[in-house]
């Protein structure tokens, strides 16, 4: 009995101590088997359409930054980026001949006041010697008129005289001589009359010339306020012509960002590693017709690779970022790798799922959850790029 009683206290002394043993080299630090390596993934797309001609990687091929991963047929974009050029060129010209406009209408703006004005002057000028020379006429018209009344008076009494003379001498009383003298100086006054009517005729045609050239020199004038009003719009002119320099210039800005959007295009029609990494699920071939955003492969960096741990929340208290870190990886046989805890996620991994948990429920039962938490390893701990995203490993955390 007491063999038995001292073979029991030895175990409990050994289980002790193996316990006592067993917290204190587990003291100070935190580990966890639901952890996995991760690294950035990106999913190639193509920024244009088209049929692919050549397919230059193949699946799980390494690949440098800026290799050449695809190419689509690259036809049409070099069509459209000479259309852009030929475009561009065309709306170059039009801004210059816009702009070469601008001084151009400012100085014959300009011209065209100066010449109206100058034109008005001259008409007015004109008005003024044609009324004067109307006045003129109706002053020769009224002289001419009045030589005719008085020509007409002294004609009528020369007549008279000659036909009184007449009876005289054929009475005798008066010679012939005196008769024939008395009648050559009838005639005379006669004669003056006619020449006194053309006259009046020559100044009647003078003011109807007269008043001919007051209307043209009157027309004039009001052609020439015309002409002035026409040329006073020379700022709104100026001002279209400009406005047609700027629309020039923005069409012009527009044709160059048309012919950059295509060659674009035309640049986008090959497609390019954005990063270093491992090709993985292409799923494309020659042939085949892609549109814009379409997914082609996917791109794994592996030259940045870190461990995403979920801890529970219960290991959390004493984890802070910067803290030293190992993990072990099982797909490599359980070979430790170095690092440090880079951050600590912002909420649980279940506030991240399809359907987070909703806790304001009835039948609540209450669930440890995990939070992730960030490592990143040490530099050149992973030179032949190893670590591939997913594989399991189990992180320590030292918080001591």
């Amino acid at each position: 009995m007491r063999s038995r009683i001292r073979i029991i206290a030895a175990v409990l002394v050994v289980a002790a101590i193996g316990v006592g043993a067993w917290f204190w080299l587990t003291a100070g630090r935190e580990s966890t088997d639901d952890a996995q390596v991760d690294a950035p993934v990106t999913q190639v797309a193509a920024r244009v359409g088209g049929t692919i001609t050549k397919v230059a990687v193949n699946d799980n091929q390494r690949v440098e930054v800026n290799a050449v991963l695809v190419e689509l047929d690259r036809r049409d974009y070099e069509v459209a980026v000479d259309k852009a050029r030929a475009e561009l060129a065309d709306a170059e010209a039009t801004a210059i001949a816009a702009r070469s406009n601008v001084p151009i209408t400012s100085t014959t703006a300009a011209s065209n006041v100066t010449t109206a004005r100058g034109s008005i002057a001259q008409a007015q000028g004109g008005i003024a010697g044609a009324e004067r020379e109307l006045d003129g006429a109706r002053a020769r018209l009224v002289t001419a008129q009045a030589r005719v009344r008085e020509a007409e008076a002294t004609a009528a009494k020369a007549a008279r005289d000659v036909e009184r003379l007449r009876g005289l001498l054929a009475k005798d009383e008066v010679s012939q001589q005196q008769f024939d003298s008395l009648v050559a100086a009838a005639d005379a006054q006669k004669a003056g009359l006619d020449s006194a009517r053309s006259q009046v005729a020559e100044a009647e045609a003078g003011i109807r010339v007269a008043e001919s050239k007051v209307i043209q020199a009157r027309a004039g004038a009001e052609q020439a306020h015309a002409e002035l009003r026409t040329a006073e719009t020379a700022p709104q002119q100026v001002s279209m012509t400009k406005a047609r320099a700027a629309a020039a210039d923005a069409r012009v800005q527009q044709a160059r960002a048309t012919l950059a959007q295509a060659e674009l295009n035309l640049q986008y029609a090959t497609i390019k590693a954005p990063a270093r990494g491992v090709i993985s699920k292409k799923s494309l071939n020659p042939g085949q017709v892609v549109q814009p955003g379409q997914p082609l492969l996917a791109l794994v960096q592996l030259d940045d690779v870190w461990v995403t741990a979920n801890f529970k929340e219960t290991q959390l208290k004493d984890v802070r970022p910067g803290q030293r870190a190992t993990f072990k990886v099982d797909a490599l046989g359980g070979r430790s790798f170095n690092g440090k805890v880079d951050s600590i996620a912002g909420a649980t991994g279940a506030r991240f799922s399809l359907l987070p948990p909703e806790n304001a429920t009835g039948n609540f039962v209450k669930i440890v959850q995990r939070v992730p938490v960030k490592i990143v390893l040490d530099s050149g701990q992973d030179p032949e790029h190893l670590l591939r995203p997913g594989l399991s490993v189990t992180p320590t955390v030292y918080t001591k």
